[in-house]
């Protein structure tokens, strides 16, 4: 088994949380961050999964970005304008307050030193629903850095989402990668082990599981980061 290349999912897997339970909250404090300048909270997110629902089906033509804000637009009118400067704020300050809704572990790091000591080259392939301000966020949570990846998918920078097998292909294009030669770390069964499907090797990281459809999973590769770190030969 020759790997050259990993991708990390953050939320459950670099970052240990309850995937539900963090969106719900999160969501909560954005809707109240809102409220005040005339934006009703149910609304607020229900237009906010509806961009999100958007960025899912995106066909590649337009970056995820455009695909949100094109929703925001259709839904809000003029008002839009105001939500830039107002979602800018929210994800650079008061984002930050999120992470009491997230857990911690070491062993991020403690692997990522070491895959990087052992000269693998890392992709952080985290869901690209959000800004880039946010998704840097959570990597200070996760105790990691942002330095340790040669790309991070954000929002602003990509076209497609998981579940579809072109997010990874488009991440392969941009770092002209052999998709044999990348695999794909994830503790979402639907959203990470799809990967496979393009080429590259999958470990599914079970600390938080996330297995909505019941899927036979025991055919991948899987554990905690020992098995990980067992299984990559570090």
């Amino acid at each position: 088994m020759t790997i050259k290349t990993i991708f990390f999912d953050m939320d459950g897997t670099l970052l240990p949380m309850d995937q539900d339970y963090f969106i719900s909250s999160y969501m909560k404090m954005l809707a109240a961050k809102l409220a005040p300048h005339g934006y009703e909270p149910g609304e607020m997110i229900n237009s906010i999964w509806s961009g999100c629902h958007d960025m899912f089906s995106n066909d590649g033509s337009v970056k995820n970005e455009v695909r949100f804000w094109e929703r925001m637009e259709k839904i809000y009118g003029e008002r839009t304008a105001a939500l830039y400067p107002l979602l800018d704020e929210f994800y650079s300050v008061d984002f930050k307050q999120a992470s009491r809704f997230c857990g911690h572990t070491p062993k991020s790091a403690e692997l990522l030193a070491k895959l990087k000591a052992a000269g693998y080259r890392l992709v952080l392939a985290t869901n690209p629903v959000f800004p880039a301000v946010a998704v840097e966020a959570r990597i200070e949570w996760a105790g990691v850095m942002k330095e340790d990846f040669e790309l991070i998918t954000t929002y602003e920078n990509v076209s497609h989402c998981k579940p579809n097998p072109d997010y990874y292909r488009e991440i392969l294009s941009l770092l002209l990668l052999d998709p044999t030669e990348c695999l794909m770390v994830g503790n979402d069964v639907e959203d990470d082990m799809v990967a496979e499907s393009v080429g590259m090797k999958v470990f599914l990281l079970t600390d938080c599981l996330i297995n909505k459809k019941n899927a036979d999973i025991t055919a991948y590769p899987q554990g905690g980061f020992e098995e990980l770190a067992a299984f990559i030969g570090i």
